[in-house]
């Protein structure tokens, strides 16, 4: 399979409607805005775009979040009770598991970069094969093949 640069023009991409959970409502409208822009080959990361109004709500982290604020600000409190801005230009991390409070006095927009977590063990010997894979001259399908091949064996 090619691998394909993507790349997109964020004032002309149009958002789809979505929602916070209404149990994670704390004030405001749950009412948000989203879009994938591109999905990892291996399925683990996520690049989206996302906005929300004014709203106060509870969010829980289920993957690793990286992202830029494009506009507006957001106030978050983490589980220490420690409040953190974040406006226009700002990055931020949020590894998976972690909880926070969010607070938007007006409109807010981010891209974010999602990533599933996966045991680190197992990260490593990924990382591990590939770079055997890569050093012998192997890649793509026929990596795939050959590791599948070699599991199948060993069991």
């Amino acid at each position: 399979m090619s691998k394909s640069i993507v790349s997109a023009n964020i004032a002309s991409i149009q958002l789809e409607p979505g929602s916070i959970p209404a149990e994670w409502m704390l004030s405001g409208n749950p009412e948000t805005r989203s879009k994938l822009l591109v999905r990892t080959n291996d399925w683990i990361a996520n690049v989206v775009i996302w906005e929300c109004g004014a709203a106060s709500y509870k969010w829980h982290y289920n993957q690793d979040e990286a992202y830029f604020v494009i506009s507006g600000e957001g106030f978050m409190t983490d589980e220490k009770g420690v409040e953190h801005r974040f406006g226009a230009g700002d990055v931020a991390f949020f590894p998976a598991g972690t909880n926070a409070t969010w607070r938007h006095p007006d409109h807010f927009r981010k891209i974010a970069v999602l990533k599933d977590s996966i045991w680190r063990p197992l990260a490593f010997g990924l990382k591990a094969c590939s770079k055997l894979l890569h050093i012998a001259g192997l890649s793509g399908k026929l990596a795939l093949v050959l590791l599948c091949s070699t599991s199948f064996v060993l069991q």
